[in-house]
């Protein structure tokens, strides 16, 4: 028998559908046997979030401070011979329930030498949050073999205004006029595929699984054009985080001024440098066409576009 476990949060049920998705075709299979592991908030976070409740995590965030998280209902001490760990990306980084869970000791235990599978639902840029957690797995002692990442299906353009206006209003469709936020039904049901790759891989033979299983079957899309919009972003949002950290805690009034001076920046940032460094990239992609190419390779790894 093969074990899995599956890691998980999600406040709006996309990232769980796209779980169960992928893991469908191993639940089917006799020789598998699949654990869901949710991870809960000691404090839940609310949804639809407040506009500024959202912004002040932040810091914490970006920081990847960890959070009090409910006991987690899982035996620390099982062996797994795969682990999937299916998380959000917010601001740049990996949502502060994963960040809480990669930090606990029971994560310590259950990733030690053990295969896993980073699951990503997001609206586009998921660059430096997979950076991220690659750092905190590597410190853990898994081995990451594959990512899966899917994204919103109405576009960068489009998102930049739809998905804040899921996470505000609590719909993915608020308004005729808004594009439907979120990944694409039919994507989310060819995730099966990832799920049928690793049931013939686990029921392949008793050895560790130590080599990507996704190979060629699309498991990521590295648009190139985001690369050094993610790194810029990056850079300027861990000064930020630093300060309105040092500002005092999330619910302070000293933060709570810091936080509007930085959403006017943050926009800014959106609306000016992000497209700058599109259009640079593009003007300059013949000039560097070799490491680009480098660059969407690394990023696509371990599993390849």
């Amino acid at each position: 028998m093969r074990h899995v476990l599956v890691v998980h949060f999600s406040q709006t049920g996309q990232l769980d559908r796209l779980a169960q998705s992928v893991c469908a075709p191993l639940r089917e299979c006799d020789g598998i046997e699949v654990d869901f592991l949710a991870l809960q908030p000691a404090q839940p976070f609310p949804f639809p979030w407040p506009f500024l409740g959202f912004f002040r995590i932040f810091p914490e965030t970006v920081l990847m401070k960890p959070q009090p998280l409910l006991p987690l209902a899982v035996d620390a001490n099982k062996r797994y011979d795969l682990v999937i760990l299916a998380y959000q990306v917010w601001f740049l980084s990996p949502s502060l329930p994963c960040t809480s869970f990669l930090a606990s000791p029971e994560a310590a235990r259950l990733l030690k030498d053990t295969p896993v599978v980073t699951l990503i639902g997001c609206r586009n840029m998921w660059l430096m949050a997979q950076e991220k957690v690659k750092a905190r797995l590597q410190a853990l002692g898994a081995k990451l073999v594959d990512n899966v990442v899917l994204t919103d299906a109405c576009g960068t353009a489009a998102s930049f205004l739809a998905t804040p206006l899921w996470m505000f209003t609590g719909r993915q469709k608020p308004y005729s006029w808004v594009p439907r936020a979120g990944i694409d039904e039919r994507e989310l049901a060819a995730a099966s595929r990832f799920g049928d790759a690793m049931t013939r891989r686990l029921l392949a033979d008793q050895q560790p699984i130590e080599t990507p299983m996704l190979a060629g079957l699309g498991a990521v899309k590295v648009d190139e054009k985001l690369i050094a919009s993610e790194k810029v972003g990056n850079r300027s949002f861990t000064l930020w985080s630093r300060l309105l950290s040092a500002l005092g805690p999330q619910q302070s009034r000293r933060r709570g001024a810091g936080l509007v001076l930085y959403i006017v920046f943050l926009i800014c940032l959106i609306l000016t440098v992000v497209p700058i460094t599109a259009v640079l990239k593009k003007l300059l992609a013949p000039l560097f066409k070799g490491r680009i190419q480098r660059e969407k390779a690394y990023f696509a790894g371990p599993s390849g576009e």
